[in-house]
């Protein structure tokens, strides 16, 4: 026979258990459910993000992006190997009006990620976190979107999310003319506004 005090005990834990993985189920289920927008002079980008493999980049993003940080910002960058292109790179406030040869190079002060390196696939889509090449902590608010896999970059750069709609934008961004012997584009796309929604509030 259980005495009545361990059976109380007992049915406590369960409760209390049961209560803390609702809770915990709720609250990522939120969180999967929110989308950024970036609304660009190419038209709309959507992102679905990936709290469960880069919960820190998810959050800084979803932060930035709701304090308004990346309206204005432009894709600074047409991303090439060997004169191919496979991505572009965006989110530097340098580029809302700060000099050019300053893009890219980001501010100082600015919040720092640390790496979140999972067992995912640079494919198209992939949305991962710029950083500088010498340290894979020094993640702040750039990002690049793969328009080809790039498995170099596989557990060297923090994939926090995927473009669900719009890679006919990112595509047309990556095919602008750039300056000559570089990877800057000629008429760089602007971000006109970031915005995180819920995935269900998404209009056409």
């Amino acid at each position: 026979m259980i005495p009545t005090s361990v059976k109380i005990r007992w049915i406590l834990t369960v409760v209390t258990l049961g209560v803390f993985l609702f809770a915990s189920f709720g609250c990522n289920k939120s969180q999967s459910d929110e989308v950024a927008v970036l609304e660009t002079t190419y038209g709309r980008i959507v992102i679905e993000f990936l709290p469960n493999v880069a919960p820190k980049h998810v959050e800084n993003f979803k932060d930035l992006a709701r304090e308004q940080f990346y309206d204005g910002t432009k894709f600074h960058r047409i991303i090439k190997d060997k004169g191919r292109v496979f991505g572009i790179q965006g989110g530097d406030p340098n580029t809302i009006n700060g000099d050019i040869g300053s893009w890219g190079q980001g501010q100082a002060g600015q919040k720092t990620v640390s790496a979140e390196f999972s067992t995912l696939k640079h494919l198209r889509g992939t949305v991962s976190a710029a950083r500088r090449p010498n340290d894979v902590n020094s993640a702040t608010s750039q990002f690049f979107i793969l328009t080809a896999a790039q498995p170099g970059f596989d557990a060297q750069y923090s994939i926090f999310g995927r473009v669900i709609d719009g890679m006919n934008v990112v595509d047309s961004i990556a095919r602008a003319p750039t300056i000559m012997k570089s990877e800057m584009p000629i008429d760089p796309v602007v971000i006109n506004r970031a915005t995180i929604v819920k995935r269900g509030d998404l209009k056409p």
